[in-house]
């Protein structure tokens, strides 16, 4: 079945690869109005899911990403609407002639079928579909059986969007099976271009550490930022809260913050009331314990935590070449960032740290696909091969390079 789904997909995806860009965004366009039109429908299908997840006691980090509202639909429409505006990922690119007279033009050409398998997310069922229809692939989406009734709303929108339009509907194709074995076979499937998990840590693993197709690593984020000597105290404060509050669901969110010894005994006492009125339950070292009257000690766990939630891992070091080394030892490479005012050791932060996106003065919240101009993301790559960081239309394609000659030999 599957190698059948995978056989229409490549077949259809060859007509979306030499499709003009103005009808692919075209498609986007019409799918943007039927999440208006049917919406009341989609989120119907949602709390449905959202009333089975409550009764199976998921966890309330799943739940929150598994929910959607007017507003999350209201995103992914303009998600939709900055794709159609962004540039063509696809096409001609540098162009040269070698000393032999050969002439060669690099052109950005779709990998062909990717899938993806996610959990709880169903907004993924539109933003991934609308990347890759964006880049020219056809794509097959394995969604978590705890969002079932919404993926299969969405994917039906994405079906009448594609039918209105006179494609296929193997462009886009939902798995329906929930059963792990599908999964399974995915990993291992002959001809799948590209495989993208984006979900919790066993998921990411278990398909990076089994897969025989090409896959990317979603990686998961234990996202630090370090206060260092030299820092605004206030625009730390601001960066925190942010990086910590307003969605702390999500992978890009703050779990650890590492304090400079000069600022702890001022700075620390004011997180702790900045943070207090939402409940942040603070997991310290014995100093910062001393400073924050309930936290709990931290244990070797909690600086490798992920938490998705309303929990915060901190410690206090004694200069910028310990926070280093702590990013490096308990990072996850995807998200790091440095409040300070030295412009030397704002230097040396984004120099050293070896992450996906590094921010100076900035909250990690930003390592985001539409935050970044790309109209959405697949996921962000915490690997550096091929892509890495958000991934936007461009990372969802390869290059061809074509080589025009006039009887040309290597010999001549």
């Amino acid at each position: 079945m599957l190698t059948a789904q995978l056989a229409d997909a490549k077949q259809a995806g060859q007509v979306l690869a030499m499709t003009p860009l103005a009808e692919r965004n075209a498609l986007l366009e019409s799918m943007e109005h039927l999440l208006v039109t049917y919406q009341d429908q989609v989120l119907a299908a949602n709390a449905r899911d959202v009333d089975e997840a409550q009764a199976r006691d998921l966890d309330p980090p799943r739940i929150a990403r598994l929910k959607l509202t007017p507003e999350k639909l209201a995103g992914l429409r303009e998600s939709l609407a900055a794709l159609r505006q962004a540039p063509d990922p696809l096409g001609a690119g540098r162009r040269w002639q070698t000393a032999r007279g050969l002439i060669l033009q690099e052109t950005r050409v779709p990998l062909g079928v990717i899938a993806i398998i996610y959990e709880s997310r169903p907004g993924v069922t539109v933003e991934a579909t609308g990347l890759a229809i964006k880049s020219g692939n056809a794509i097959l989406l394995r969604g978590g059986r705890e969002a079932h009734n919404s993926n299969e709303a969405l994917a039906s929108l994405w079906h009448q969007a594609l039918k209105d339009v006179g494609w296929p509907s193997a462009l886009v194709t939902l798995l329906h099976d929930p059963d792990r074995s599908l999964a399974q076979e995915l990993m291992h499937l002959k001809g799948l271009d590209l495989l993208i998990p984006r979900g919790g840590a066993g998921l990411i693993q278990r398909v990076v550490s089994e897969a025989t197709v090409p896959v990317i690593e979603t990686g998961v984020g234990n996202c630090h930022l370090y206060v260092d000597e030299a820092a605004d105290w206030e625009m730390a404060l601001n960066i925190l809260q942010d990086g910590k509050i307003s969605s702390p669901a999500v992978c890009n969110a703050l779990e650890t913050v590492l304090i400079h010894r000069a600022v702890k005994d001022g700075w620390v006492p004011q997180a702790h009331e900045r943070l207090s009125p939402y409940g942040v339950v603070w997991h310290g070292d014995a100093e910062v314990m001393a400073l924050v009257p309930d936290a709990v000690e931290a244990t070797e766990a909690d600086w490798q935590e992920e938490y998705l939630g309303l929990h915060l891992a901190a410690r206090v070091v004694d200069s910028l070449d310990d926070a280093l080394d702590h990013i490096a030892r308990y990072g996850s490479h995807h998200s790091e960032a440095i409040v300070t005012n030295s412009y030397s050791a704002g230097q040396r932060f984004l120099a050293q740290v070896d992450a996906a996106v590094v921010y100076w003065n900035a909250s990690t919240r930003f390592s985001d696909g539409f935050q970044f101009g790309y109209g959405g993301e697949m996921g962000i790559s915490t690997q550096k091969l091929h892509a890495r960081g958000p991934m936007g239309p461009e990372a969802l394609t390869t290059v061809k390079t074509i080589a025009y000659g006039s009887g040309h030999t290597r010999d001549m």
